[in-house]
């Protein structure tokens, strides 16, 4: 097995169907839910667009972003703009919109930070993404400290009439099954992103970039180019987000929105994005159990979920160090050697 299939991680058929049924399962979910775990599993497929986005730049191509949260920020603030104060606008000219801009600026700051390495690649992501936070944070024009409000969510479709409520995404399942749709077509572009040989060329980069430039790959162009394409992908899961809540702010740009992401993806797998994906939901679900644990006597421990959410994460690096999404492909892999 070659080294760029072995990273890709070709998921055995257990795991698949695994997969395939918690597809369905999200798809059936508004059915049997109320609005509020709904909406509360659609943030989860947001954040989950967001970790794929960087596991593209830290679990294939091998670089480490504290900045990341910056282009998502970037992309909710564009729908915040394109947005009129009394009337909606469109998605099919907004969504691309969004999402170019903060292509754009990944572009712009990858042109810098893809010359550097290991830890000063890391701090100079972090010092640019610390640069339009602060932009945003001490600008009353672009919103200032307080942020801007969405009133409307974007129109979906320009259909009239008595089908006009099937594409209406203020409808909270419609929503939902649209952030479904784009979660479904991240991944999918992503996984045949991998196995094409520019996919091979960022493993090859991950794995040892001296030896890919000896062969005559221009490492710098292919890294810009997964940098920018990262960032265009968390802008799509911005704009989900600012679609969702109405409310855009700077912290959705900040070191811990990064911070986040990072844990997300180390939580389910790096280098896979199904982990990616169960990093976003295992996270957001242990989150708020943490969160709401109850008070022991004087000792309020939901108030330090911070604590046991840190303490979940380093047992899941010491004991299954692929992450909850490998843990569980070596089950499967046991299971089906057993079989044979």
């Amino acid at each position: 097995m070659s080294v760029v299939k072995a990273n890709l991680e070709t998921l055995p058929r257990g795991l698949q169907a695994v997969l395939a049924l918690a597809f369905i399962a999200l798809l059936l979910f508004p059915f049997v839910a109320t609005d509020f775990y709904a909406q509360m599993v659609a943030r989860m497929m947001i954040l989950a667009i967001f970790a794929m986005s960087l596991d593209l730049l830290q679990g294939v191509t091998g670089l480490v972003s504290l900045g990341h949260a910056a282009f998502f920020g970037l992309a909710g603030y564009a729908l915040a703009f394109l947005t009129p104060a009394g009337e909606p606008v469109s998605l099919w000219w907004t969504l691309p919109a969004a999402m170019a801009a903060a292509g754009l600026a990944a572009l712009v700051i990858g042109f810098f930070v893809v010359r550097t390495h290991g830890i000063y690649f890391i701090m100079v992501t972090m010092a640019f993404a610390q640069m339009v936070f602060y932009l945003f944070f001490d600008n009353k024009v672009l919103g200032g400290s307080d942020g801007l409000y969405i009133n409307f969510k974007p129109v979906l479709s320009f259909v009239e009439g008595p089908n006009a409520g099937l594409f209406d995404l203020e409808n909270k399942r419609v929503f939902y099954w649209f952030t479904l749709a784009m979660l479904l077509a991240t991944y999918l572009f992503l996984r045949r992103l991998l196995f094409s040989p520019f996919g091979r060329v960022l493993a090859g980069i991950r794995v040892n970039e001296h030896r890919m430039r000896a062969l005559g790959y221009g490492t710098f162009g292919y890294k810009l180019a997964a940098f920018t394409l990262a960032g265009a992908l968390a802008g799509l899961a911005g704009y989900l987000w600012g679609a969702q809540t109405g409310f855009i702010n700077p912290e959705l740009m900040g070191f811990q929105m990064s911070a986040h992401a990072i844990m997300m993806v180390i939580l389910g797998g790096m280098g896979n994005f199904a982990g990616a994906i169960a990093g976003a939901f295992a996270f957001e679900y242990l989150l708020h159990l943490f969160k709401d644990l109850p008070e022991i006597g004087s000792f309020n421990t939901g108030k330090h979920w911070q604590l046991w959410m840190g303490l979940f994460i380093v047992a899941v690096v010491v004991f299954a160090p692929r992450g909850l999404l490998g843990w569980v492909e070596r089950i499967a892999r046991r299971k089906e050697r057993s079989g044979e």
